[in-house]
């Protein structure tokens, strides 16, 4: 994939990896659009960057999805890559009884359905382009779930099989299709989980992403992912003991 003079989409891209990987990106001369739900946030994250536009935007909200599809139509017609990094996540022990289906409904809203319909929307722009690309961020937990987690685990493992397939069904397109699979990661998000403590930098993922999309390096295994996907292909129970602390 060209890296350089893109139109780019951040669902999703005030803070953490989001951010980071805008900064990068406006760095190699391309044009980003982040998006956020905090106007503040999404005013701070600007005022850092050079040749970004920022939106205040819901993913979550179909008619906000609508009105942001109908202004790239209208304002970006060059609009050629879409990152899909927009997440939440909720930490409880899955055993207390505090209503999982409620966080999971809501996880599974933002994480996955969302991103699924913003997707479909925004595909027949993309389509159009000379070279075009989606980029769907999963976790290290789409392979092996973490208890704390279990539900955030789930959706993002739905995302990944999502992203598979449809990487199959563009294949005879211009629309590459890219998974971006961190680790922890220091983040305010990853925060509850133990990122500020065990966490990498989200600039060194950042740095992973952007070398393997120049390189149409389609599954990008940030950090430790990468051993962990080789260990689950071998055996998914050690992988999932080994993500959770629990010995065999």
């Amino acid at each position: 994939m060209k890296s350089t003079n893109n139109t780019i989409l951040i669902a999703g891209g005030t803070a953490g990896i989001g951010f980071e990987v805008a900064k990068l990106l406006t760095e190699k001369g391309n044009h980003v659009i982040i998006t956020g739900r905090d106007q503040k946030r999404l005013d701070t994250a600007v005022a850092k960057l050079d040749n970004v536009t920022g939106i205040l935007f819901d993913t979550t909200q179909e008619i906000e999805v609508d009105r942001l599809v109908s202004r790239i139509a209208a304002d970006f017609p060059a609009l050629n890559v879409v990152i899909n990094n927009a997440g939440l996540v909720y930490t409880y022990d899955v055993l207390a009884g505090e209503k999982s289906w409620e966080k999971a409904a809501d996880e599974m809203n933002t994480n996955y359905i969302s991103l699924i319909r913003l997707t479909e929307k925004l595909l027949p722009q993309l389509i159009k382009q000379e070279e075009a690309a989606l980029v769907n961020v999963s976790s290290i937990v789409a392979i092996a779930p973490g208890l704390r987690f279990l539900t955030y685990s789930a959706s993002k493992a739905a995302v990944h099989s999502y992203t598979q397939g449809l990487r199959l069904a563009l294949k005879a397109t211009n629309v590459k299709v890219f998974e971006l699979m961190p680790p922890l990661v220091n983040t305010d998000f990853s925060k509850e989980i133990g990122g500020a403590e065990n966490g990498i930098p989200p600039l060194q993922v950042a740095t992973e992403f952007f070398e393997a999309f120049k390189n149409d390096t389609y599954e990008i295994h940030v950090g430790g992912t990468a051993q962990v996907y080789e260990l689950a292909r071998t055996s998914p129970l050690v992988a999932l003991n080994a993500m959770n602390g629990v010995e065999a």
